[in-house]
């Protein structure tokens, strides 16, 4: 049977002795590799230290690079306590050596006070290149795999926060990753999977600038690698063919949102702008007393346009379709959700004005995280200042979000269209337009995001999150395919 150097994150915490024990004992294993920040002389046996933090570090898988000469690499990458329960480490080898890939890695159970419970995770496609993709705290690399990828596309960038995305990157263009759909292992921890994601949008905190940047290059080096990378070169935004009543729509979807309808209406209205606009609601087909709502307050303000679509089948990108095909659609549709509100008078004219002074398809905004009173929570002002207007239109593939407030030039939106769901439309619509059009930014707060328990994003299940990740992977798994497509048509002849 092949053998396994296993590497493992040093813990102070007395379980790491007792989770290091079945990997010591198990014959598969030739080598333990403890990362460590200071020297350590390791009691156990089979085991050597590596002086790094993590295995972010290029400086990191150098070291590995130079002292693994197993053919497979365990790679243990959380600090939790995991235990590899029996059989296991024989199912990842077998099916890695049966699939060939460049890695494996398997759905989990996590433990806490003394219960199970299942954590699925995701298949990997083409498209699942966010830095942030679940594989799990456990994964089993092909060393043949890594080092093939590596004399392809090029050593380990120098990284300190990139070093692990870099290397399965490259790994992945060749030897795609393989899910087993098998609880192979458990995680212990201490809190729970709702407590862990009652905080939103975690992805986009601003966290450190020095990190982002490091993953955007090894993203970017990616896309480079599998021929979707797109020069920052833009069509010109062609003049409208329609007829438009007013320079601008805000434009609310809404379904059962009695309580916060009202404060979005209002908010909209409130805007004070050089030009005329409208409000568009698309009721998308209320039972909570929310079109009576919306009834009275278009019944009071001309302004206010309301739609109940004839079709029972539309989700949010579908009432937005509905919106930028009416006939009192204004030139420009910005976005407005149903439960949140603008931050000021003249957000409307701002980002109108950003179309006015620059070729722009879309213009997107920066906001604010608020509960229902209205007070920020963490981590407050959300604005994608990883955003370049170089480089946004490939990054945007690595990120999970491109922020608010959203504003469309609406002739262009006419002729590409929303999908039709619920979660993701949003995403897809920018991508599509950054593939061929400018993507105008706004990096100071124009929006109020309210997060409360009625949010359709709060408190997901682990396999609602899944359905959501792997939707999201989707639609860049289509995007780069696109855009390959491109890069094809548009290389030199001869």
């Amino acid at each position: 049977m092949k053998k396994i150097t296993a590497v493992i994150p040093f813990n102070q915490q007395p379980y790491f002795e007792r989770m290091l024990q079945p990997i010591l004992e198990s014959p598969l294993i030739e080598k333990v590799l403890i990362l460590r920040r200071e020297p350590l002389a390791p009691s156990w046996p089979k085991c050597d230290t590596i002086e790094a933090d993590s295995l972010s570090s290029s400086g990191a898988w150098n070291t590995l690079l130079h002292n693994i000469r197993t053919e497979y690499l365990l790679l243990i990458n959380d600090l939790h306590e995991i235990l590899i329960v029996p059989g296991s480490m024989e199912r990842f080898l077998d099916v890695a050596d049966s699939t060939t890939a460049g890695m494996v890695f398997s759905d989990y159970y996590e433990e806490k006070d003394g219960a199970l419970t299942e954590h699925p995770v995701n298949d990997y496609q083409t498209g699942s290149i966010r830095d942030d993709f679940d594989f799990g705290p456990v994964m089993v690399f092909s060393m043949p795999a890594i080092r093939g990828a590596l004399e392809q596309y090029g050593t380990v960038i120098k990284t300190k926060h990139a070093g692990l995305y870099d290397v399965r990157l490259k790994v992945s263009i060749n030897t795609p990753p393989f899910h087993i759909q098998e609880f192979l292992y458990i995680k212990a921890v201490k809190d729970s999977i709702n407590s862990r994601h009652e905080e939103h949008f975690d992805y986009v905190d601003p966290g450190n600038y020095a990190a982002q940047k490091e993953l955007e290059d090894a993203a970017t080096q990616h896309l480079r690698n599998i021929g979707a990378y797109l020069h920052p070169e833009f069509k010109t935004v062609p003049p409208s063919v329609y007829p438009f009543p007013v320079e601008a729509s805000v434009i609310i979807p809404v379904r059962n949102r009695t309580h916060t309808i009202a404060d979005a209406i209002r908010s909209a209205l409130s805007q004070e702008t050089n030009f005329p606009f409208n409000v568009i609601v698309v009721d998308n087909h209320s039972t909570d007393g929310t079109t009576a709502v919306l009834s009275w307050l278009a019944g009071e303000n001309p302004a206010v346009k309301h739609i109940i679509p004839s079709r029972f089948d539309l989700s949010i990108g579908g009432c937005w379709n509905e919106a930028v095909s009416f006939g009192h659609c204004g030139r420009y549709a910005v976005q407005l959700d149903s439960d949140d509100l603008y931050r000021s008078r003249d957000a409307l004219q701002k980002m109108v004005d950003i179309f006015r002074h620059g070729d722009f398809a879309m213009v997107i905004g920066a906001y604010t995280l608020v509960n229902e009173s209205l007070e920020e929570i963490a981590p407050g002002l959300i604005d994608h200042s990883e955003w370049t207007d170089t480089n946004g239109h490939n990054n945007a593939l690595r990120v999970n979000g491109l922020g608010a407030p959203r504003a469309f030039d609406t002739s262009l939106i006419r002729g590409i269209g929303f999908l039709n769901v619920g979660y993701g439309e949003d995403y897809a619509i920018a991508l599509r337009l950054s593939r061929e059009y400018r993507i105008g930014r706004i990096y100071e707060s124009l929006y109020l995001c309210r997060r409360w328990k009625g949010n359709t994003d709060a408190a997901l299940s682990v396999e609602r999150r899944n359905r959501n990740d792997a939707f999201k992977d989707k639609i860049r798994t289509m995007e780069i395919m696109a855009r390959q497509k491109l890069n094809r048509e548009n290389r030199p002849k001869g």
